[in-house]
Parts: structure tokens; C-alpha cells; sequence
């Protein structure tokens, strides 16, 4: 199982947002869904052994976590408007400490980056990681941060953990889970070994 799981700073943690103004009343919400996207897509079909937890850190709080399960997921589109109304339908459901379905494949638990880090071992995406192409292993669950850093905050909960890097540029969050999982794609499939 391959694991993301993307810190939304701004991200609205209630269903109130409307799905026209991804960018602004739902704190950003669009780079989360962009994450969701690359995370699940490929030309027509999804990835199955994928999970992509949306850290929301927003307004009116308390902190959620929003669980996208690939082997289970229905009703996503490859479009921003898509994933968010299945974010915005999670965050209408009441939910607790334990992860709540609310449409296949589409769970919610109250609980932030604390909580989850407690739960998986996930190494960092930075630029001051090992190289994704000469690390002799690559993460199985990995960890970044949206259009902002990490807080100070976070940088103490994360210390320590094994950092990785898809290049020397910083690169959008979903752009970065695209180039890991095309370098797992070719590892797994023994592409590079078979061109050689």
C-alpha cells in the first residue's frame, strides 16, 4: 500500500465551503484536491493500492483527517470540483476519534498530523531529502505540506523521520506525488532494468 498524506494549513474543516471558490472560502482547498487526483489517476483507471489522507487544518476547526481508499474509492472524477464535493460530503457527516465512511472509499475522523503520525511511519518529500533515483528504497508513505511550509509545530512532530526528495526545485505538492509514484511505477514494473 502506498500512502500520501498532505497538510492542508488553510483547509476548511466543515462542509459550509462552496465548491466555486475552492481557492478562497475553502482555504485552498483546490491544491488538496489536485493531491487527491495525482495521487488515484491514470489514463482511464484508478490506483488501487493507494491511500491519500488530507490533513485539514482550517477554520472553524478542531483539526480532520479525510481518508481516500483506493481499493474501495467510487463517485471521483479527474476533476478538482469532484474530489471536493466528496470532501465536502465527508465533512457534513458527524464524525469522532475513528475514521467514518461517508461514500465509498471516503472516510473522516477528527484528529490532525499528531494523531496520524502516531498511526504511520511517513518520511518527508523536501528538496533536502535522498534522491528518489539513487535511494536504494523508496518510502512506502510519505508526507508533505500544501502551498505553505511546515509550521514549527509540525517541523518538531516530523524531526527525525527519513526525508526524500524528487529533485533539486521546489515542485507543487501534486506534481511531487506524480514524479514519486512514476519512479515506483518503474521499479516495481522492472521498466529501467529491461530498457537497459
Amino acid at each position: 500500500m502506498k500512502r500520501f498524506a498532505i497538510v492542508g494549513h488553510l483547509a476548511a474543516t466543515s462542509g459550509t465551503f462552496s465548491l466555486n471558490d475552492l481557492a478562497g472560502s475553502a482555504g485552498r482547498m483546490d491544491v488538496l484536491c489536485r493531491c487527491v487526483n495525482s495521487s488515484f489517476f491514470l489514463s482511464h483507471d484508478l490506483r488501487r493500492d493507494v491511500e491519500c489522507y488530507l490533513v485539514l487544518c482550517g477554520e472553524p476547526g478542531p483539526e480532520k483527517t479525510v481518508l481516500f481508499q483506493g481499493s474501495t474509492l467510487r463517485y471521483l472524477s479527474p476533476d478538482e470540483r469532484s474530489s471536493a464535493a466528496l470532501i465536502k460530503k465527508a465533512l457534513s457527516i458527524p464524525c469522532g476519534n475513528e475514521f467514518r465512511e461517508s461514500t465509498p472509499g471516503v472516510c473522516v475522523r477528527r484528529g490532525g498530523l499528531a494523531r496520524l503520525l502516531s498511526d504511520i511511519p511517513f518520511a518527508v518529500l523536501d528538496e533536502e531529502g535522498e534522491d528518489i533515483r539513487t535511494a536504494p528504497a523508496l518510502p512506502e508513505a510519505c508526507l508533505l505540506s500544501d502551498h505553505h511550509n511546515f509550521t514549527a509545530e509540525e517541523q518538531a512532530l516530523i524531526e527525525g523521520r527519513d526525508r526524500y526528495s524528487v529533485g533539486p526545485r521546489s515542485l507543487h505538492a501534486d506534481h511531487t506525488i506524480t514524479v514519486l509514484l512514476n519512479e515506483m511505477d518503474r521499479r516495481e514494473s522492472g521498466w529501467i532494468s529491461s530498457k537497459r
